[in-house]
């Protein structure tokens, strides 16, 4: 639930105090808000499972965020698109945790 009401939290605080993020820094945020959602996910996805950690949580927010950043600035040092690699396995598993949520919550556990 913790998760949810961060996001929820996060939404408000966007869309009432807008901010800008230059052109030059749009692939690090963009790669650090995917990484931000994925843990989000993730962090529903415990919490319905009854597996929820807030220190893991936290850790895999910031974590995960600063580290895509990271790889994207890196990737942009060299002249590489690394940020693409982080955008593809963050949408696989914010894919993955929110069919895990749907399964959850509609009660279906195996498609199979």
């Amino acid at each position: 639930m913790i998760p949810l009401l961060g996001l929820i939290a996060g939404l408000i605080i966007g869309i009432f105090i807008p901010y800008h993020i230059p052109p030059e820094y749009s692939n690090y945020a963009a790669v650090a808000i995917l990484a931000a959602l994925d843990s989000v996910l993730g962090g529903l996805r415990s919490s319905l499972e009854g597996k929820f950690n807030i220190k893991i949580f936290l850790t895999g927010f910031f974590g995960n965020s600063l580290l895509a950043a990271l790889l994207a600035y890196i990737g942009d040092k060299l002249g590489i698109q690394i940020h693409l690699a982080a955008v593809f396995a963050f949408g696989n598993r914010i894919f993955i945790n929110f069919g895990n949520i749907r399964r959850r919550v509609l009660k279906i556990k195996d498609f199979k």
